[in-house]
């Protein structure tokens, strides 16, 4: 699989790995700790997945954890504190940041989806290149994986009702009073409650 071009970002965004900070539905499940170790995990395979593909960059909550981060993931990525706010906000700022330096395309990824690798994110680089505006990667619980764009959109991440089942449509239909070209890549699940978990070791994504 072709790697995306140098001017395509790729943004992994993330919260430090600490206990009670991460995972929160699944803890009340599991509790706290095993609830972490998975959130660790996820994201440790997530990058290693992903960890080819030029310009990948970190982008942390909170903003006081870059040391934190680097000493669990290494000082190979460029790390970058996420900005106050709400998910479409942290999302606007660091998008136009990335424009603003000179990229031709972004991506903006979580890193609790067992099932995403670089074909989806070459995929999603490659309708972009193409024409497409935006793309979304959907997942099974409503919302999206990923997103990607050819240029900033700051109205298609406001008023939006993050980590519900409506995530993605409302942002569909905000796309499409926009004018904006969409395209969807295949569904995929994250991991929120014990069946997706169970699911994902069951598949092989993750030790029990």
């Amino acid at each position: 699989m072709p790697r995306p071009p140098l001017d395509t970002k790729i943004f992994l965004f993330l919260k430090a790995p600490r206990l009670g900070f991460v995972k929160t539905r699944l803890g009340k499940a599991i509790g706290s700790e095993r609830a972490l170790r998975t959130y660790r995990s996820l994201v440790e395979r997530q990058l290693a997945r992903i960890n080819d593909t030029p310009k990948v960059e970190i982008h942390y909550t909170p903003k006081e954890a870059g040391d934190e981060i680097r000493a669990w993931l290494g000082e190979h990525q460029a790390c970058h504190p996420q900005v106050e706010g709400n998910l479409g906000e942290k999302l606007t700022a660091a998008i136009q940041s990335a424009f603003q330096s000179g990229a031709r395309s972004v991506i903006c990824i979580g890193g609790d989806c067992p099932g995403l690798n670089d074909a989806q994110i070459n995929i999603a680089v490659d309708k972009l290149n193409r024409g497409d505006d935006v793309v979304f990667g959907p997942t099974e619980d409503g919302g999206y994986y990923l997103v990607g764009l050819s240029a900033p959109q700051p109205k298609l991440f406001e008023a939006i009702a993050w980590s519900t089942g409506d995530t993605l449509s409302t942002s569909l239909g905000i796309a499409q009073k926009l004018g904006l070209k969409v395209s969807l890549l295949e569904t995929l699940y994250d991991i929120d409650e014990v069946a997706d978990l169970e699911r994902a070791i069951a598949e092989g994504h993750l030790e029990n």
